[in-house]
């Protein structure tokens, strides 16, 4: 079954899909417009950023909290047999039509599993178990036919199991349900969140700082811009890299074993 190891990017199995795949709008994540399936003018010969030390600054934020969830190197080692897309340009279309959907089913994959290991989840832990074969059998797809699948329904199958995985972890906690609320800029400084559902919410700028986070559902928060230092998330439900790149940390925030410190991060 899959692990969260096997959810990891390693750019180094990738042909840099992730630099051509997606379209790029102009804004404070991206300094340039860039249209789906163009490499980005950054790209260099041998699949390298030519600016990576220098993203931020540049004003490419968005491409340092972008996460494959792995998708990259399964698609380039696994689904189209570690050929280039430079090398075989009858592969270019077909490869970058086929990232979104296989980052979509890793991402599943990511909250599936982080479901998955959780000791409250055994009530449910067969569905999850089936689910979770469902979409590994999805990922395992030949090209020609992965970017016809019906990433929609295993979401939809997915959800109310990954609603219920939370609300065992979370039973007893007395946390506050803000699923999709809006709490843009909310000052929650050093706050007991323990429970708190912040499923869909948006907690862009919002500070953060201190809290507790224990148990807090964060599926599909959007924290940009979020002060997370000194935050304890060590066992938060549900977070991934891409939110973490996203918001600012430090040295004393405290996460996941499975998720790294963002390098923009300070302390």
């Amino acid at each position: 079954m899959t692990t969260r190891a096997d959810l990891r990017a390693d750019c180094a199995r990738c042909f840099a899909l992730c630099c051509v795949a997606p379209a790029f709008s102009r804004s404070s994540e991206f300094a340039i417009d860039k249209p789906a399936g163009v490499a980005c003018p950054h790209l260099a010969a041998d699949h390298r950023c030519s600016i990576h030390e220098r993203l931020r600054p540049e004003g490419f934020a968005g491409c340092t909290s972008y996460d494959c969830f792995g998708a990259g190197q399964r698609l380039a080692q696994v689904t189209f047999g570690g050929r280039d897309w430079r090398a075989h340009d009858e592969l270019t279309t077909p490869m970058m039509a086929a990232l979104p959907v296989m980052r979509g089913l890793h991402e599943l994959l990511w909250y599936l599993v982080e479901a998955l290991d959780l000791t409250s989840s055994d009530p449910v832990r067969g569905k999850l178990t089936e689910l979770v074969r469902l979409v590994e059998d999805a990922v395992a797809s030949p090209a020609e036919t992965l970017p016809k699948v019906d990433i929609g329904a295993l979401r939809v199958a997915a959800s109310p199991l990954l609603r219920e995985a939370s609300a065992l972890a979370r039973d007893g906690l007395g946390g506050a349900d803000h699923a999709g609320d809006d709490l843009s800029g909310a000052d929650l400084r050093g706050a007991d969140l323990r429970g708190v559902s912040f499923r869909g919410a948006l907690l862009m700028e919002a500070r953060l700082a201190d809290a507790d986070l224990y148990r807090v559902d964060l599926l599909g928060a959007d924290i940009r811009g979020a002060d997370l230092t000194g935050a304890r998330l060590a066992e938060s439900l549900y977070l991934t890299r891409t939110q973490l790149g996203s918001a600012s940390g430090d040295g004393r925030t405290t996460l996941p074993p499975a998720l790294e410190r963002p390098a923009h991060w300070t302390g």
